[in-house]
C-alpha cells in the first residue's frame, strides 16, 4: 500500500471511532446546553401561565429568533424580581410588541444614480404591473 492511502485508511478509522465514541468535551457542552435548556424552561413554566406557554411555543415554530429575545427578556425580568405573578396571554403579546418594536428593521432605498431615479419614477407612474424597467446599467 502507498503511504497515501494508509494515511486516508488511518485517517477514515480515527473519524468512525471518534463518531462511534464521541469527543469526551463534546460530550460535556451537549450535557451543558441541556442543563441550560432545563433551567430555561422551569423558569418559563413558573412565570409564564399555560395560555402563554402555548403561544410563545407556537411562536418558537415561526420565529426562533423573536422568541429566544422573548425568552431572555422574560428570564431577566424573573431574576430582577420585576414579575408580580405568572404572566398571562395579553402580558406576553405586549411584551412581544415591545420586542418586536425594539427589533424592528427600517427599510430604505438608495439610488446610485439620477438616472435610475428617474427610470423608478417613469416605471411607476407609466409601466403596467407587469412590465418592469431595469435600474442599472
Amino acid at each position: 500500500m502507498a503511504d497515501e492511502e494508509l494515511e486516508a485508511l488511518r485517517k477514515q478509522r480515527l473519524a468512525e471511532l471518534q463518531a462511534k465514541h464521541g469527543d469526551p468535551g463534546d460530550a460535556a457542552q451537549q450535557e451543558a446546553k441541556q442543563r441550560e435548556a432545563e433551567m430555561r424552561n422551569s423558569i418559563l413554566a413558573q412565570v409564564l401561565d399555560q395560555s402563554a406557554r402555548a403561544r410563545l411555543s407556537n411562536l418558537a415554530l415561526v420565529k426562533p429568533e423573536k422568541t429566544k429575545a422573548v425568552e431572555n427578556y422574560l428570564i431577566q425580568m424573573a431574576r430582577y424580581g420585576q414579575l408580580s405573578g405568572k404572566v398571562s396571554e395579553q402580558g406576553l403579546i405586549e411584551i412581544l410588541e415591545k420586542v418586536s418594536q425594539q427589533t424592528e428593521k427600517k427599510t430604505t432605498v438608495k439610488v446610485s444614480s439620477p438616472r435610475a431615479w428617474q427610470r423608478a419614477r417613469l416605471c411607476r407612474f407609466q409601466c403596467a404591473p407587469e412590465q418592469s424597467v431595469p435600474l442599472s446599467f
